[in-house]
């Protein structure tokens, strides 16, 4: 393999659930859930019963031609998506194989938008992009244009032109969106960069820029939507005033099986025609049809109130542990099962000893540990969980661990 990875020694053959199984058959709690993925746990029964029925059915057609499920799932999605309170003018979707493919399609659909503006107004050269700092939307070249993190940049600059940057709800990044600006991407709330949530009032007033320039507004939810902030997507909770022109998703979607989606308004749709994008493998019937089950149970009333009494778990025992350790424990951030606790030091150590412990965290932006389980986790397994994260914190600090 290249090596692009640095992983630890565990070798993981089997799951069930939450848990995780080592080539020693050593069980492991996970809350990482494959980094926000594995939304309804590891080998959900129905789920493995439609991989079967549909990989002996139909895998894979291109999309030269129609198949029963990419147009199901693409409908499901924009009817959940206004019955959960998001996106309001949500209209059709295009479906991919990953988050990375769903930003890169909704940032080429902001540039053709931009060019069909830019030329209604005077031939405006109407291509730039505006992101923020902490975020994280990919790794191809246009989705990594819009990361601002060096570590991922500079190995492979020059990057895509055009990309400029502000800081999460100041209002000074505004002054970035000018008539030239095609789109603005955001995640609700930033995962890979520490469990930042963006305010309501920032989200309006970029709303409104927005729409003050005729710039395209992208959320990147995903990481932080299907269900995951207890609700369908995290930008529910603001008001329709801050609603986007484009969603993305991925991850959860598939459980697992590679597929990804970009929803748009059909304002933005009707910008785009026969040629403008396309993809060999996205859309297949059993990527769809696995997504359409997917998008259900993660839709479910019943589920998203489980993550919410879930959410209220965790937040409670993280706390007495920043009670326990004051000066550790700096602060307790995110919403639903999508949580930042940021500590006064390097977590690397801390990963490695719950790791050892029996339980998987990761980590995110600069000192947090990072916490995205299965969104069916049990409050029993959350308390174990929780325990041993416990039991590491106070053998991690033993080591004398120098902030």
């Amino acid at each position: 393999m290249v090596a692009t990875y640095s992983r630890p020694t565990p070798i993981f053959t089997k799951a069930q659930g939450v848990h995780l199984y080592d080539l020693e058959n050593r069980k492991y709690i996970d809350f990482t859930a494959g980094i926000a993925v594995t939304a309804l746990g590891h080998s959900d029964a129905e789920f493995l019963r439609i991989l079967n029925d549909q990989s002996r059915t139909l895998i894979h057609t291109s999309n030269l031609y129609h198949n029963p499920w990419t147009g199901s799932l693409s409908k499901l999605l924009v009817e959940k998506t206004k019955e959960s309170g998001g996106m309001h003018d949500a209209s059709r979707a295009f479906i991919c194989n990953s988050g990375s493919e769903a930003n890169e399609a909704a940032l080429k659909f902001a540039r053709k938008v931009g060019k069909i503006v830019g030329a209604q107004k005077n031939n405006l050269n109407k291509y730039e992009v505006v992101s923020f700092h902490n975020s994280f939307h990919g790794r191809t070249m246009g989705s990594l244009s819009a990361t601002p993190n060096p570590k991922y940049q500079e190995p492979f600059s020059p990057l895509v032109p055009g990309f400029s940057y502000g800081n999460l709800n100041d209002q000074k990044a505004l002054d970035l969106i000018t008539e030239n600006t095609c789109g603005v991407i955001i995640e609700p709330i930033q995962g890979e960069g520490g469990i930042h949530t963006a305010t309501s009032e920032f989200l309006v007033s970029l709303r409104k820029k927005c729409n003050e320039v005729s710039a395209v507004l992208i959320y990147d939810e995903i990481q932080c939507g299907m269900g995951r902030t207890g609700k369908l997507w995290a930008h529910s909770y603001h008001p329709k005033e801050a609603h986007p022109d484009i969603l993305t998703t991925a991850k959860a979607l598939g459980n697992g099986f590679p597929v990804g989606a970009t929803i748009v308004t059909e304002e933005v749709s009707s910008k785009i025609v026969v040629g403008d994008h396309g993809t060999t493998f996205g859309g297949n019937p059993l990527a769809s049809r696995l997504g359409h089950y997917v998008l259900g149970r993660l839709s479910d009333p019943a589920l998203l109130s489980h993550v919410n009494e879930m959410s209220k778990v965790f937040k409670g025992k993280l706390k007495q542990m920043q009670k326990r350790w004051p000066g550790v424990f700096v602060e307790i951030r995110g919403k639903g099962l999508i949580l930042g606790v940021q500590l006064d030091r390097d977590p690397t150590a801390l990963v490695k000893a719950a790791r050892e412990r029996g339980l998987l965290v990761i980590t995110a932006g600069k000192n947090t540990v990072r916490l995205v389980p299965a969104l069916v986790i049990e409050e029993k397994v959350v308390e174990e969980g929780l325990k041993i994260l416990e039991d590491a914190v106070e053998a991690w600090l033993a080591q004398g661990v120098e902030t």
